[in-house]
């Protein structure tokens, strides 16, 4: 009986029926695949869509069921729905066949030898391709983000290694209940303690600079410190003052602390970090300690420094 007249006669055998056993029993969500494209394909219950069907018996196929590989395989060997293709169905079928799939292997002499990938086999890999390639692409994501938190924690906690006796002990847990209320990070807070006065609460310099976060009488002034030498004083002073300058600053940090040590005005002036070998010292000091380039800042507490206002001004 020649080949046609054999693929006719079987398309009219049921294909519902139930398949032989085979190999190894498949994924329970390539079944649900594979039961919906048979009901889509014979419309039983729905609306009849070879479409569709052939859609979800290619994911089921894709998934390794067998008999989805077998049911596709037949609608290309008799052409429902699709052009008749021996060659997408000789694919189909000896996927099956290697399964222990016995139709599958009967079938495959009557299609023939010649095989090719179905349009839906190779649109579905091309999206599993895709699939783990952006699968990758978001796991060394993560791992680059993990790496960068795990960096940004080891520069946050430096300060850490510098709390080595009772006293500062002491220090550091003012800093860290008022960091919060002035919204300073407690490593540029603890940074600036240890360039300023090495944590000594009466450290006084030549130009009377006092306390722990070296006040001048008219910055103590400024915000409102009464006490210079009262630790919880100071350091309320000093965070007031560094607020302020990270704001005027817009956050950034080399700029905050060399106006904090040179004041704002010689930053304004020179344009930058004032070129003098004490400043940037400590710049250089502050940043062995809190070494991010930049801070969160409050911009209603000030105004941009007129030099960052000339920056942003839009070139004509």
């Amino acid at each position: 009986m020649p080949l046609r007249s054999v693929l006719t006669l079987l398309t009219w055998l049921p294909l519902l029926a139930v398949l032989p056993a085979r190999a190894a029993a498949p994924d329970a969500t390539a079944v649900q695949w594979r039961e919906q494209a048979q009901a889509l394909e014979h419309g039983s219950g729905v609306a009849r869509n070879v479409d569709a069907a052939i859609s979800l018996y290619c994911r089921a196929a894709m998934a390794g069921d067998a008999a989805a590989r077998y049911h596709l395989g037949w609608i290309y060997a008799n052409g429902r729905g699709v052009k008749r293709d021996d060659a997408h169905a000789a694919y189909l079928f000896r996927l099956a066949a290697d399964q222990g799939d016995e139709p599958s292997r009967n079938m495959l002499a009557l299609v023939g030898p010649e095989a090719t990938k179905p349009p839906c086999v190779i649109q579905a890999e091309v999206a599993q391709a895709e699939e783990e390639s952006r699968a990758r692409a978001a796991v060394e994501a993560a791992r680059i983000a993990a790496q960068a938190a795990a960096e940004r924690e080891a520069l946050d906690n430096r300060y850490r290694a510098l709390i080595d006796s009772a006293q500062r002990r002491k220090i550091l847990a003012i800093v860290q209940r008022l960091a919060p209320e002035y919204g300073i990070h407690p490593g540029l807070a603890v940074a600036l303690i240890r360039a300023e006065s090495n944590f000594d609460p009466q450290a006084v310099s030549t130009k009377n600079a006092q306390g722990l976060m070296q006040l001048i009488p008219e910055t103590a002034a400024r915000f409102r410190v009464t006490k210079p030498f009262d630790p919880e004083q100071n350091i309320r002073g000093g965070m007031a003052y560094l607020r302020w300058l990270l704001a005027y600053f817009q956050g950034d940090v080399d700029l905050t602390v060399a106006a904090y040590n040179a004041g704002e005005g010689a930053v304004d002036r020179f344009g930058g970090i004032p070129p003098y070998a004490e400043t940037r010292g400590y710049v250089k000091r502050i940043r062995e300690v809190f070494a991010q380039p930049t801070h969160p800042f409050d911009q209603r507490i000030s105004d941009p420094s007129p030099m960052l206002k000339a920056e942003a001004k839009p070139r004509t």
